[in-house]
């Protein structure tokens, strides 16, 4: 049995991992029966260690005593990471070991229960008898074929028990290294990825010792008197959240579903204390009596001129702008860029559009506060430095924004009207435009206002006609039907139908807008009176292929057509701007603006997944179909070798589709070799602790990567639906932070203080 509470506060200053000092009572054993899977580890590592590298394990003297068929811990992690490419640091290699030392089945001579990197003696659970016998030939040949197995099953257990072995450390034994690995192992956790990275403040009244658990591993019932069992919480999921807030009784008991839960714990008076912390260091400015703007203050660590730093929590659109514009350093190139600006820059269109903040900018530019004191000159020099900052701010706007603010005639006016537009236009030109694809049906027309490109579509009618209508790429529905209309000369009133192959009929609404970017693969748009819809059919070229590539595909380098892939999502990839993500998570229709680039990107994903589904589904033969798993497998390992995500995902997503799964005398007949690749490929796909596995995978690789996309699409929707964008009519900034910063957290605006306590509970027994 295993019972480990803990008190450990974590604190996150700017860069600075703090760590207080509080009693910690626990108590930790290792488990009595070691499982199956790691006493066969235990067993393959040992044996191949005793065939590879004798003089690993051996009789070692320390301080005049002989301990007997010792490994010593540093030369145990040497090992690992020279027999397998799944370890990519030492500190994952402790974790592997780990795992063994929880089960039992890894000793430490005096038995401590943590592995740890050093000079100390492990002892292997068979070698603790002395008659302990030595592997056979036949013993050592079968760990060989089982060696790389075992360490991807490792690889992936040991960062969970690398945690738990943090933990139950007391605090004052853990390191800055440990606590960012505690930190980066809560923001994997679901019930905490929604979250802001700072602690939202609000001031309960009571101090009743309740709690809110997350759970780390297993399951739970929510149990309601009178009804039974309501619902099911599962790893990630929490309950309790609300008795952080208020003193209501709880309405539910929670029951363990199976033995071995682990849970994440915030005790209410600890989690009182961080607010009180946090509030402490929170700075408001106000105006009539209210906020107008809320800063937090942090040490500017690396600084000598300002030992404090003061970060922008929430306020008004002016005086967040009126902020940072004061805190624009005035270097004589502007070369360092302010990340706090840059958000602002990218995030302004969903607080504050350009048609409002165009004349803050032109205020801030005219006028301006005059110091009371000081000579003539300094008052000039406090003016001209003022309109640098503004000049600063607007040269960035129009490079971020590129295009973009040509096409609104607000920005346009002012960038002439103000004199920028000379300085404005040197910095657009040094950016790229981004071009927009065209999907099937679809054909990309050059256009005179080349700030609104248009496309050639067809939109067909119930009996399969079709016009060819000639509208802006972000048309809304009602713009579309108005073209068809005109070109039918028709009276009636038209609805614009999306029709898939299956047949399924979904209707658009007339606000919806960029609907060509966003058809489905085969999807195609129909135009019919209301009473008409039910007899619409799918198109035959709708159906797709009837016969497969495999003759000409086979001919294909894997690896060439892994790089063809990989320039071509690139192309598309690097076509995205930023502020499609924006519109697409904040929702488009509030922005009247196209997304086309962002939807052809998701749109490829979907078709390369399509494509490895119908060329294996319609191989004919047996053999065949065992050689196009193996190309489809190789194209995967090549695509993540580029660094294509999204297309590694999509190919190894098409080979787990059920059409593609139940083929099991295609996958018998598949070579373990590459059976053991499409393992480790799927482990990278495993959904558990949020993404865990990937976001460590991704947080490896060097830029620049063509990443997941459904996902980060996941993490930014999250972010947006976990978080109000206004507080008591204050923007709320630190979400703006949050979003754009969700794949690598900034730091440096973080200040957060959660205190856990990490329980771990066998047996069916009730928590609360």
């Amino acid at each position: 049995m295993i019972l480990l509470t803990l008190h450990f506060p974590i604190y996150i200053w700017s860069q600075y991992v703090l760590s207080c000092l509080l009693c910690t009572e626990w108590f930790m054993s290792v488990s009595q029966v070691p499982s199956e899977k790691i006493l066969r580890a235990s067993k393959v590592l040992r044996n191949t260690i005793l065939s590879r590298a004798p003089h690993i394990i051996r009789d070692r003297k320390y301080h005049l005593k002989t301990y007997r068929q010792c490994c010593m811990g540093t030369e145990l992690v040497d090992w690992l990471m020279q027999h397998t490419s799944c370890v990519h640091s030492r500190v994952q290699a402790v974790g592997m070991w780990q795992v063994l030392l929880e089960e039992g089945v890894l000793n430490h001579v005096d038995q401590e229960l943590s592995f740890q990197d050093k000079y100390l003696f492990y002892r292997f659970l068979e070698d603790e008898s002395e008659d302990a016998p030595l592997p056979t030939e036949e013993e050592k040949k079968e760990s060989d074929e089982e060696l790389q197995d075992t360490l991807l099953l490792l690889s992936q257990i040991g960062p969970d028990a690398h945690l738990r072995m943090i933990l139950s450390k007391q605090p004052g034994q853990r390191t800055v290294d440990d606590l960012e690995i505690i930190y980066e192992e809560l923001m994997h956790i679901k019930a905490l990825s929604h979250l802001s990275t700072t602690v939202s403040i609000y001031k309960p009244d009571s101090k009743k010792g309740t709690s809110w658990y997350i759970i780390l591993k297993g399951s739970v019932n929510v149990v309601i008197y009178g009804k039974g069992v309501v619902c099911t919480l599962h790893e990630g999921d929490d309950f309790g959240k609300l008795a952080l807030v208020n003193d209501a009784p709880r309405a539910a008991s929670i029951v363990l579903r199976e033995d071995n839960c682990h849970f994440l714990r915030v005790d209410k008076e600890d989690f009182n204390r961080v607010l009180r912390d946090v509030e402490a260091n929170t700075v408001r400015l106000k105006e009539h009596e209210e906020d107008v703007l809320v800063l937090e203050k942090t040490n500017n660590r690396g600084s000598t001129s300002s030992p404090l730093k003061y970060t922008v929590m929430s306020g008004t659109p002016e005086k967040i702008l009126e902020h940072l514009l004061e805190t624009t350093k005035l270097d004589s190139q502007f070369t360092e860029s302010d990340p706090a600006l840059d958000d602002f820059l990218l995030m302004h269109c969903v607080f504050v559009p350009n048609s409002q903040l165009c004349p803050l900018l032109m205020r801030s530019f005219t006028y301006h506060a005059q110091p009371s004191q000081g000579s003539e000159q300094e008052r000039m020099d406090y003016s001209l430095n003022n309109k640098r900052r503004v000049i600063h701010l607007v040269l960035q706007w129009a490079a971020i924004n590129t295009d973009h603010l040509q096409e609104e005639d607000s920005s346009f006016h002012f960038l002439q009207v103000s004199r920028f537009d000379p300085l404005c236009r040197v910095s657009v030109a040094k950016f790229p435009r981004c071009h927009h694809r065209s999907p099937s049906g679809c054909e990309a027309l050059s256009s005179a206002d080349s700030f609104h490109p248009l496309v050639a579509a067809r939109v067909y009618c119930s009996d399969h006609t079709y016009s060819t209508i000639r509208v802006p790429v972000s048309a809304s529905v009602r713009e579309v039907i108005a073209a068809v209309t005109d070109k039918l000369g028709s009276g009636d009133d038209l609805l614009l139908i999306h029709l898939n192959s299956a047949g399924d009929k979904e209707l658009l609404k007339p606000s919806d807008v960029s609907i060509f970017s966003s058809l489905s693969i085969n999807g195609r748009l129909f135009v019919c009176p209301r009473d008409q819809i039910d007899s619409l059919t799918p198109l035959p070229e709708q159906e797709g292929p009837s016969a497969g590539s495999m003759s000409t595909f086979e001919l294909m380098s894997s690896k060439d057509l892994a790089h063809q892939m990989t320039l071509y999502d690139w192309e598309l990839f690097d076509c995205v701007h930023e502020h499609e993500l924006i519109y697409h998570t904040f929702g488009r229709q509030h922005f009247k603006k196209t997304t086309a680039n962002l939807d052809l990107f998701l749109r490829r994903f979907n078709e390369v997944q399509l494509w490895v589904v119908t060329e294996v589904c319609l191989c004919p033969t047996l053999s065949k179909r065992v050689q196009l798993l193996k190309k489809f497998i190789k194209i995967a390992a090549h695509c993540k070798e580029f660094k294509n995500l999204n297309s590694f995902f999509a190919i190894i997503m098409g080979l787990g589709n059920p059409a593609v799964c139940r083929l099991s005398q295609t996958w018998e007949k598949l070579p373990s070799k590459f059976k053991k690749f499409y393992g480790e490929f799927e482990n990278l796909m495993d959904p558990s602790r949020n993404h865990r596995a990937y976001r460590l995978t991704v947080a490896k690789l060097e830029p620049p990567i063509i990443p997941f996309m459904p996902l980060l699409i996941k993490d930014m929707t999250f972010t947006h639906e976990g978080n109000k964008t206004f507080t008591d009519r204050l923007v709320n900034f630190e979400k703006m932070v949050s979003f754009l910063h969700k794949k690598q957290t900034n730091k440096t605006h973080i200040y957060i203080c959660i205190i856990f306590n990490l329980f771990i509970y066998y047996n069916n027994r009730r928590i609360e």
